[in-house]
């Protein structure tokens, strides 16, 4: 698969907009980078994400035993 170019770009831009319309498309594109951010952090074992670590999270499931 090559790069994308500017044209490129500007193309899928045109297309999203035309189908989504200008009111959902910052919407689904925002969905999107956090959806890829979810994907990111999951391949990497990240759980930094919503500002916890992996020591928080270990605590609160001892707590409730």
């Amino acid at each position: 698969m090559g790069n994308l170019g500017l044209s490129e770009i500007l193309l899928i831009a045109v297309i999203g907009l035309l189908v989504l319309g200008p009111k959902r498309l910052p919407e689904v594109a925002r969905g999107l980078g956090e959806a890829m951010k979810s994907f990111q952090d999951a391949l990497n074992g990240s759980n930094k994400r919503d500002g916890s670590s992996k020591r928080d999270n270990d605590e609160d499931a001892s707590g409730s035993a």
